[in-house]
């Protein structure tokens, strides 16, 4: 059987699963694009269509939830982020740039903030596809960012903007009293179990556990694929 990194527990299928997700999934638009913002010339817009210039990529990979269970052996299929970085993020920047975080946000307006050097990771992927079938508006319709080797709370759904980042986008961090209890990780390993910035991630552990039935329950009131 197949090990999981420490503190995880696999889990049947693959649940929609955060705790914004009593709504149900944003509209995918007419025209998708991501938009660039941040050290770029201007404010631009990539196309989703424009991704046919990048080669495909599949990819099998297990999804790990920092509360800690795991869905196995999914199969997503995109195009390498770190692609379309070197193609349409690298040509927008400022002369003399240099770009040390990234800020993903989706069209549900949730966000995460990515170093560089883990989004360019060779198994990070802007997804389109998952099990064989266009990805469904539950698991981040049209495009999805999708970070294998770290915890799900990175991989921004139906992702709509990119802030490319001199500096810690620390407007990008939440202020507010459940984001200083729940303080994600910068980097958020899942085999250096990075589930919370301040604290080891086998002491919370038990904490994140006891949120998995209630945030599940919550999610299934916005589910579309019911």
């Amino acid at each position: 059987m197949k090990t999981l990194p420490p503190g995880q527990r696999r889990v049947d299928g693959f649940p929609r699963f955060g705790t914004h997700l009593h709504r149900p999934p944003p509209p995918v638009p007419e025209n998708p694009a991501i938009a660039l913002s941040g050290v770029v010339r201007g404010r631009q817009e990539v196309r989703l269509a424009e991704l046919s210039q990048l080669p495909r990529r599949e990819i099998v990979a297990d999804f790990h939830c920092v509360a800690g269970w795991t869905a196995t052996d999914l199969r997503w299929e995109g195009v390498r982020f770190a692609n379309f970085y070197r193609l349409f993020v690298e040509p927008a920047l400022e002369p003399d740039t240099t770009v040390t975080h990234l800020a993903f946000e989706g069209l549900d307006e949730v966000a995460s903030v990515v170093e560089l050097r883990d989004a360019l990771a060779d198994d990070v992927l802007l997804a389109d596809r998952l099990n064989g079938r266009p990805l469904a508006g539950d698991h981040g319709a049209p495009i999805r960012l999708i970070c294998p080797a770290r915890y799900g709370y990175l991989s921004i759904k139906h992702l709509c903007l990119i802030e490319v980042c001199s500096t810690l986008p620390v407007h990008r961090l939440g202020a507010g009293v459940v984001d200083r209890l729940i303080e994600a990780h910068p980097r958020a390993r899942v085999w250096h179990e990075e589930r919370h910035a301040r604290i080891a991630g086998r002491l919370v552990r038990p904490f994140y556990r006891a949120l998995i039935r209630p945030i599940r329950y919550l999610c299934s009131k916005g589910a579309q694929d019911t």
